[in-house]
């Protein structure tokens, strides 16, 4: 029977991708969207046309209680979610001076918060079936931090912390816990920033010299996602062209 993956913010970006290389390896996509997403119907109708026969869920991953209603759901339409990417994310970049209570609370919650609430609906079901995969989509400014970005920075750092310790858990049961940290990806967002900032300040940071594809990051997903990855726990797992070494 073909395993059950949520990929959370998977309509376009980085989530498309994921979704459309786990769907081509035989997994059963099922992604979330925040409610009243303007673009859930054309992006269904895009990856339909395509042959990809993926399900949508509405989901607030910063809320408990969303989060627990919505894997209910797939569970009862789809079936139990054996692999859970935790790559819904926001920001809300602007120096700590400028930074109010909200704009840290906004990212906080969606970018962490939601780790727990959605880890947290799927667990018991792997520990119980002794098979399982959580992969959390950090970032490379978790890792070295970003000028703008001490709430985005903060909450990417966290999802690892989450991920080691949680990896320890449920080690014996037969479950991974991995963090990925991305560098700049050739998403939307970031083919948004002004071309001259692009190539002024950013590629000249990446050693290779461009950015990443999001079908790289989306490759590193799926190897973490199967049965070979089973020896792979507990790791954070840095993709960014080598703009950052540790």
């Amino acid at each position: 029977m073909p395993r059950v993956a949520l990929v959370t913010g998977g309509v376009g970006g980085l989530g498309e991708a994921i979704c459309i290389k786990l769907a081509a390896l035989g997994y059963k996509i099922v992604t979330t969207h925040s409610l009243g997403n303007p673009r859930v119907g054309e992006w269904l109708k895009s990856m339909n046309s395509m042959g990809y026969a993926f399900k949508t869920y509405t989901c607030d991953v910063d809320d408990f209680d969303s989060c627990r209603n919505c894997v209910g759901l797939v569970t009862d339409e789809v079936g139990p979610v054996d692999v859970l990417v935790n790559n819904a994310g926001i920001t809300r970049d602007m120096t700590f001076k400028r930074m109010t209570k909200a704009d840290w609370d906004a990212v906080i919650h969606t970018n962490l918060d939601s780790v727990f609430n959605m880890t947290k609906q799927v667990m018991d079901g792997m520990t119980d079936r002794k098979w399982g995969r959580v992969i959390n989509v950090s970032s490379v400014n978790g890792q070295k931090g970003a000028f703008g970005q001490t709430n985005y920075s903060a909450a990417k750092a966290g999802m690892h912390g989450f991920t080691k310790a949680l990896a320890l858990e449920v080690a014996k049961s037969g479950v991974t816990v991995n963090t990925i940290s991305p560098g700049y990806i050739g998403t939307r967002m970031v083919t948004a920033i002004p071309h001259e900032i692009l190539d002024s300040k950013i590629l000249p940071q990446i050693p290779v010299g461009r950015l990443g594809k999001p079908e790289e990051i989306a490759g590193l997903v799926a190897y973490l996602a199967s049965d070979e990855a089973a020896f792979v726990t507990g790791a954070n797992i840095s993709i960014n062209g080598g703009q950052h070494m540790f």
